[in-house]
């Protein structure tokens, strides 16, 4: 496993109708409607971006589990940050590529959307994360049957090794009919928590 000195510096988990950040609720919402529960997390969170709206659902997902962590970071508006973001999930962008599939299936009313069409690819999501907080630094989208801490880990581990960036955003983030989670983690040199499988795999359980 390659190794770094670097260090967990935030968490954000989006499940279960809630929204944490190192722990702590955020947000809480007792829709069962991930469209509904979404929209009321964006608004209590004051995240201010009104193409959230045009997003796909795992869009949304991924946008506001990162905002989360990223609303800690200074930006200038005119200045590029240095952050990757490695992603992984099982579903790819399945709950997407059904809608797209249904516009396309009757030969009668065939409309295929450019606005579903265009989200029919999961790092898509990453994209959007990077337009509002301005990343232009290596990205990445994995498919895994379940979450692997030590793929990510020596992923991200990489990156610095190479120079390829100064901070990562890493996790997981899966969207399928109305099954989501999302768990991300903000790596860098600051922090108390060593960025390793053990830990990755600790705050994902929690």
């Amino acid at each position: 496993m390659l190794k770094t000195n670097k260090f967990i510096q935030s968490y954000s988990h989006i499940r279960n109708n809630t929204v944490s950040k190192n722990g702590t609720l955020l947000f809480e919402n007792a829709s069962e409607a991930f469209p509904d529960f979404i929209k009321a997390a964006y608004n209590a969170l004051d995240t201010g971006y009104p193409k959230f709206f045009k997003m796909d659902n795992l869009s949304k997902l991924a946008f506001l589990a990162a905002d989360v962590l990223l609303k800690e970071i200074p930006s200038a508006t005119n200045k590029e940050q240095n952050i990757a973001i490695v992603l992984s999930n099982r579903a790819s962008s399945l709950d997407t590529d059904r809608k797209h599939q249904a516009s396309i299936a009757n030969k009668e009313d065939y409309f295929p959307s450019p606005a579903v069409f265009v989200y029919t690819l999961p790092n898509i999501c990453i994209g959007e994360i990077s337009i509002k907080h301005r990343l232009f630094s290596e990205n990445s989208f994995f498919i895994f049957d379940r979450f692997s801490a030590e793929h990510l880990a020596d992923y991200t581990n990489g990156l610095f090794l190479n120079n390829k960036a100064e901070k990562v955003i890493g996790g997981w983030v899966d969207f399928d009919t109305d099954t989501y989670e999302a768990f991300l983690y903000l790596v860098s040199d600051k922090g108390s928590i060593p960025h390793n499988k053990k830990e990755i795999n600790r705050l994902y359980r929690l």
